[in-house]
């Protein structure tokens, strides 16, 4: 028996298997489907088909989709060596321009992370909370007494105007905010799905992104020198950047510095648009949010009186919760992507472990993940409950059950920044006019850009809120 035991070869463990492709048409796969059911139809149907990790394939092109917390660890948590964020995004070099985001080395890009930390570190974002404030005041003081207007666009406008003020400065705002708005309009035409797989495509769209590139950092470099010169040190996110120094020592270059004001400017004006317009329209088609965080408006007016400073946008609990519950049902993006760069194993809800292979695209898909009915009562309904104290869904779910704003190593840093200025807005519209949703209630544009589809109208009365 002993001789036996010496010389008998224990099994070979059996490798798993890879993630089960969906069916689908030959060469073009899923796209069938997808242009006829939307993407997140299709996504949906696969997670009841397959489980929770699958692959969707169309032109020999493989995406394996991971849904729900359980099997999400290895993706957020993953260090840069295994699950790469750097090879999926090089699509917004173009946009940013070389030595910034995703054309540097890990190292690099963590300084320049460190960078945005601390120009929206919280004593920071305190001193931006009276120049919003202000932008909003003037903006809307231009409102007649009562009105119609297509509250997506002014929603764009004023956020524009803050952005001006907070990230790039008085020269700007003062000055050229005309011209910056538009750069950044041919910025943002410039991201379609042709860039995603031909950013360099020399398309009309292309050409008129990269001059709009070319003309911010001839302003913001002309902005810099002035200020160098002149002595004078602006209290804005631009001059936090002029003043960064890497580890080494070195300065940031004038085109590192357009190229990390492009990035959040970019990113803050197109979540904190889709947001707030999302949230409005979400508050205004349901009559009993709409009172709850009127009342709570109205509840601060009498503790806090009139102004509104950083701590009393902390005290806005229903508010916050609403934009929190409109993003869950209207993300930013419709997921979150990454390329595995080291083959790994995963265990699925239902049991069973798969192999994820090296160089395979992954998905996130937060339109499935943040409706999953195994963590969200009632995953469809509007109600900002679901993340108040002693129920808090999101907390139950686990760490990973809410990532609309990313999670792990990269989550995303200016999620404090964007919470302040949607608040600015939204309490300032709630305090001073009574306000109704005019026009249908919207669907979402596609699935890149997520906005609400077409205009939001919104007939408006000026009506102060009375507290006594």
């Amino acid at each position: 028996m002993v001789a036996r035991a010496k010389t008998t070869i224990p099994p070979k463990r059996k490798r798993p298997q890879p993630p089960p492709v969906a069916e689908g048409a030959p060469l073009v796969g899923v796209l069938p489907a997808i242009l006829t059911k939307t993407l997140q139809t299709v996504i949906c149907d696969q997670y009841l088909k397959l489980g929770s990790v699958f692959t969707l394939s169309s032109f020999g092109i493989k995406v394996t989709f991971l849904v729900g917390p359980k099997v999400s660890a290895h993706f957020f948590h993953g260090t840069e060596s295994e699950i790469s964020i750097s090879d999926v995004y090089k699509i917004t070099v173009p946009i940013f321009g070389k030595g910034v985001g995703y054309d540097v080395d890990n190292d690099t890009r963590n300084e320049q992370h460190r960078f945005f930390a601390e120009t929206l570190r919280p004593a920071k974002l305190r001193s931006h909370v009276g120049l919003m404030v202000r932008e909003v005041e003037e903006y809307f003081g231009k409102w007649g007494r009562c009105g119609t207007v297509d509250l997506k666009h002014e929603i764009d406008n004023v956020l524009l105007l803050i952005a001006s003020r907070c990230l790039l400065g008085k020269e700007v705002r003062d000055h050229m905010h005309d011209e910056v708005s538009s750069l950044l309009h041919e910025l943002v035409s410039g991201l379609h799905l042709t860039s995603m797989f031909f950013p360099y495509l020399p398309t009309p769209a292309h050409r008129r992104r990269d001059q709009a590139r070319a003309r911010f950092e001839e302003i913001f470099s002309k902005i810099g020198r002035a200020r160098t010169s002149s002595g004078h040190v602006g209290d804005d996110m631009l001059q936090g950047l002029i003043d960064s120094k890497y580890k080494d020592g070195r300065a940031t270059t004038e085109a590192e510095v357009t190229g990390l004001l492009v990035a959040l400017l970019f990113a803050g004006h197109h979540t904190s648009s889709t947001v707030t317009a999302w949230t409005a329209t979400r508050l205004l088609h349901h009559a009993e949010w709409l009172h709850a965080a009127t009342e709570e408006q109205r509840q601060l007016l009498r503790m806090q009186g009139d102004g509104i400073d950083y701590e009393v946008l902390l005290q806005m609990d229903v508010l916050h919760r609403s934009v929190k519950e409109a993003l869950r049902l209207h993300p930013v993006t419709p997921m979150i992507l990454r390329r595995a760069r080291r083959a790994f194993t995963v265990q699925t809800e239902e049991g069973n472990e798969y192999q994820v292979p090296e160089g395979r695209m992954l998905a996130s898909p937060l339109v499935v993940n943040n409706l999953l009915p195994s963590i969200y009562r009632e995953p469809k309904a509007f109600d900002p409950d679901r993340f108040a104290a002693g129920r808090a869904e999101d907390k139950v779910g686990g760490e990973l059950a809410y990532t609309t704003f990313g999670a792990g190593k990269h989550a995303c840093m200016g999620e404090g920044y964007a919470y302040l200025q949607i608040k600015v807005i939204l309490s300032h519209l709630l305090r001073n006019f009574k306000l109704e949703l005019v026009s249908p209630f919207p669907e979402t544009e596609n699935m890149i850009s997520m906005r609400p589809k077409g205009e939001v109208m919104v007939r408006y009365k000026r009506q102060l809120l009375q507290f006594a």
